[in-house]
C-alpha cells in the first residue's frame, strides 16, 4: 500500500452496450481495490463514449488524445472498448499510452470468459503501470498467465498481447459475446410470429404427424440444423451483414467480424427455433388427443411423438414463414455485429484532411 497522501482520480471510459454494462458492475469493486492498494483518497468516475476508428479499422490515436484532453485532472484514464485490436498480426488485449495517461483494453480479446474479475484485474494491472513510481509497486497477482507485456520503443507504449495459440479463437468468441446474441433473438420477433403462424398448421395436419413418426431422430435433427443455417444465411445476405475487407491487410480481422456474425446469428436463430418448438409442443399437447394419434400412427405414443411433431412443424414454419423476414428495425441491424457498429465510428479520409 502506498503512503502517498496525494489523491488519485481515475476515469473509466466504456463503449456503449456490453462494455458499459461490465464497467458498471465492476466500478464499486474496482474502487475498493484501488483504495486498498493506493491511498484512501481515490475517486473513480465513469463515462460512456465511443472512440472513432480510422478507415483502416484501427483506433484513432487523435481520439485518444482528445479523451486525455477532456480529462486533464484525471491521473489515469482506463478505456474498455469493444473494438477487436490486432497489431503485427496478433490480438492485442491492452495498450498503455503513458504520455496520454491512458490505457485501452479490448473487450473482445478477453474471450468468452470476460468475467468481472478478469476485467478488474487487467484494469488494475494497467493502472499500476500508469502510476508505478508515486503510488505503489506493480502487483504480480494482476498479471494474466495467458498474456505478456511488450514495450514499444521509442514511443514509451506498452502492449499486452494475447497468447499466439489461442488468441484468435478467444477474440472470436469474445466478439460474439460482445454482439450480445441473447439480446438479438427478441429482435427477430417478427420472424418468430411468421414462423409460429405457419408452424401451427402442423398441429392440425395428419400428414405432418405421420411424417414426424416416420422420420428418424437423426433426420429430424438434420432438418432442424439445415433450417437454422438457411435462416442465418438469409439474414446475413439480405441485410448485408457480411463484411468485405478493403485490402489484404484487413482480411484477417474481417474473418473475425464475419465469424462472430455467423456465431451470433446461429445462437439467436437457434433460440428462436427452440422457442418455436416449445410453443408448438404446448399447442400439440393441448389439441391432439393421445388415443386419436395412436390410432393414426398405429403404435403406442409417448411425449417424444409430440416433440417430433413440434420439431418438424417448427422447421416447416421457419422455411415458409420466417425465411423472407428480417429484423424488426434498421437500428437492430446496425447494432447486431461489430462490422455494422464500427461503420458508425469510421469517418472518411476526407474528414481526416
Amino acid at each position: 500500500m502506498s503512503s502517498s497522501d496525494t489523491p488519485i482520480r481515475v476515469m473509466l471510459v466504456a463503449d456503449p452496450g456490453v462494455a458499459a454494462r461490465r464497467i458498471e458492475k465492476i466500478k464499486e469493486a474496482f474502487l475498493a481495490e484501488a483504495r486498498d492498494i493506493f491511498v484512501d483518497d481515490v475517486t473513480v468516475e465513469m463515462e460512456i463514449r465511443s472512440l472513432r476508428i480510422t478507415p483502416e479499422g484501427s483506433l484513432d490515436i487523435e481520439a485518444l488524445r482528445e479523451l486525455d484532453a477532456d480529462h486533464l485532472d484525471a491521473d489515469a484514464v482506463l478505456m474498455l472498448t469493444e473494438v477487436p485490436r490486432h497489431v503485427e498480426g496478433r490480438p492485442l488485449v491492452a495498450e498503455i499510452l503513458a504520455k496520454n495517461r491512458t490505457a485501452v483494453v479490448s473487450y473482445p480479446t478477453l474471450g468468452v470468459r470476460s468475467t468481472k474479475r478478469r476485467i478488474r484485474e487487467i484494469f488494475m494491472d494497467c493502472l499500476l503501470r500508469l502510476l508505478p513510481d508515486c503510488h505503489g509497486p506493480l502487483q504480480k497477482e494482476y498479471r494474466q498467465r495467458w498474456t505478456r507485456w511488450q514495450p514499444v520503443e521509442p514511443s514509451g507504449r506498452h502492449r499486452l498481447f494475447a497468447h499466439p495459440g489461442t488468441g484468435e479463437v478467444r477474440t472470436l468468441l469474445g466478439m460474439t459475446v460482445a454482439n450480445d446474441p441473447f439480446r438479438t433473438a427478441p429482435k427477430l420477433s417478427g420472424a418468430l410470429a411468421g414462423a409460429a403462424a405457419v408452424g401451427a398448421f402442423g398441429i392440425f395436419y395428419y400428414s405432418i404427424w405421420e411424417m414426424a413418426d416416420a422420420l428418424s431422430t437423426a433426420r429430424l435433427l438434420s432438418i432442424g440444423g439445415a433450417v437454422i443455417l438457411s435462416m442465418v444465411a438469409w439474414l446475413i445476405f439480405t441485410n448485408r451483414l457480411w463484411d468485405k475487407p478493403t485490402n489484404k491487410d484487413l482480411a484477417r480481422v474481417f474473418w473475425l467480424y464475419n465469424g462472430s456474425t455467423v456465431l451470433t446469428l446461429l445462437i439467436a436463430v437457434s433460440m428462436l427455433y427452440v422457442a418455436l418448438v416449445v410453443t408448438i409442443l404446448i399447442g400439440a399437447l393441448v389439441v391432439i388427443d393421445p388415443d386419436f394419434l395412436a390410432d393414426l400412427i398405429g403404435s403406442e405414443i409417448s411425449f417424444f411423438n409430440y416433440l417430433d411433431i413440434a420439431w418438424l412443424s417448427a422447421a416447416m414454419g421457419v422455411v415458409a414463414g420466417a425465411v423472407g423476414s428480417t429484423f424488426d428495425s434498421s437500428m437492430d441491424i446496425r447494432r447486431i455485429t461489430h462490422g455494422q457498429r464500427e461503420s458508425q465510428r469510421r469517418y472518411s479520409e476526407d474528414e481526416l484532411e
